[in-house]
């Protein structure tokens, strides 16, 4: 009895030392304790160069408003993002809410495909029926399979075709380097990749369009309720992104994490301290508590460098002069607000404004059409500028309108 029990204690040894390509599917670590994680104001976070010092291959560090890269490292490499990829199904799922196409509480019926999701999943049966919301805490929570090909589903009708929307998407939002054969990253194709920069992107587009997004990435654990054939019964949903639980000077806001034996570990962990948002990716950390110590040295790195200007007092707009149209004024709006990352320091009371318009406006004029631009300079250099447009359409005057113009200045 004693040689069996020394085994089998020597084999679990054994197994919990193996490699990164020994682990289950997806998402092992869900239930890993948040006292697990290494410390990482216990290690040194900065290089030799003043940058950061990470463990990770792949790395990029994006401020939201913006869209500037702060720090990069090997960031175009194409890399397995596995449920990574769930950041682009989040977001043609709030493209369809949006659009008005589903609503939260749309019942979602599971088929069969969808149940027969591995990797880590919220354990749906065929033809249980589930709200919109709920899937959508299953998969940004849990980061659940079968609740990502349940929605892509219902949103496209097959998974398919949801994932051809999918590229689409993610050229739109200029995600060159990037290819997904599935809606929830569990293949392991070597066509299925992104990279570090291009889930940045993606990243910044879910939180920027959807904030709401938020709402659901913050939420540490979730009981969801499965009726099914065989019962009722409750289900823990439990956080794989285990950033929100360490101790930092930043709150952590989302938002995803991903795993498998081909990826390793990723993570895209975003964040915000007085109203500056960091978005932090980080591909194919060796083990899982390498891809949070990273995400957090690259946060406290780009929280300790940069201030972010914004322009929350923009320059009131006058109308401009409309000449040989059927009114004399057209009305002007900004394309936009203004915001200016600094790495250096700079002191803000610096910034200057200047608007320049142009002088008057030939008709016809349609909406939208450049007028000036209000320009930023900081220190007698320019950072920027924010354009201004026609917010209406103005048609051309005719013989008759002058005319009626003469009638109404002679009171006739």
């Amino acid at each position: 009895m004693k040689r069996v029990t020394a085994f089998v204690l020597g084999f679990f040894l054994l197994f919990s030392y193996l490699s990164p390509t020994m682990v289950a599917a997806q998402e092992p670590d869900i239930a890993v304790a948040s006292d697990m994680i290494v410390k990482t104001e216990d290690a040194k976070e900065v290089d030799a160069e003043g940058g950061p010092q990470l463990k990770a291959p792949s790395a990029i560090l994006m401020e939201a408003s913006t869209g500037q890269v702060i720090y990069e490292k090997d960031a175009d490499e194409k890399r397995s993002p596995a449920s990574i990829t769930k950041i682009m199904t989040l977001i043609l799922i709030f493209d369809a809410l949006d659009s008005g196409k589903i609503k939260m509480t749309d019942e979602v019926v599971t088929s069969a495909h969808a149940k027969s999701m591995g990797g880590s999943q919220v354990f749906l049966e065929e033809g249980e029926v589930q709200t919109v919301e709920t899937l959508i805490k299953c998969i940004v929570i849990a980061s659940g399979n079968d609740a990502s090909v349940a929605m892509a589903e219902y949103i496209a009708g097959t998974e398919d075709e949801f994932v051809n929307s999918m590229n689409e998407r993610a050229a739109s939002l200029g995600m060159t380097n990037t290819h997904f054969e599935d809606c929830c990253g569990l293949t392991e194709s070597p066509t299925h990749v992104t990279t570090a920069r291009d889930i940045a992107m993606m990243s910044r587009e879910l939180i920027n369009k959807y904030p709401q997004i938020h709402n659901y990435s913050t939420i540490w654990m979730e009981n969801i309720t499965h009726v099914t054939k065989q019962g009722t019964k409750e289900f823990g949903l439990s956080n794989t992104n285990k950033l929100l639980k360490m101790a930092t000077n930043f709150q952590v806001t989302g938002l995803k994490t991903g795993s498998t034996s081909i990826a390793k570990y990723c993570l895209s962990a975003t964040a915000d301290k007085d109203g500056v948002r960091l978005i932090a990716s980080i591909m194919a950390a060796p083990d899982f508590k390498v891809r949070f110590a990273d995400a957090q040295t690259l946060l406290n790195y780009g929280y300790a460098n940069c201030k972010l200007y914004e322009d929350k007092e923009m320059v009131p707009l006058p109308e401009m002069i409309v000449d040989n149209g059927v009114k004399d004024q057209v009305p002007l709006k900004y394309d936009g607000s203004f915001s200016y990352l600094s790495l250096k320091g700079e002191d803000f009371t610096g910034i200057e404004k200047e608007l320049k318009l142009s002088p008057s406006i030939e008709a016809p004029v349609k909406e939208g059409q450049p007028a000036g631009s209000l320009i930023y300079t900081l220190n007698g250099k320019k950072v920027g500028e924010v354009p201004v447009l026609t917010a209406e359409g103005v048609g051309k005057a005719k013989f008759s309108d002058y005319l009626k113009r003469l009638f109404h200045a002679f009171g006739l």
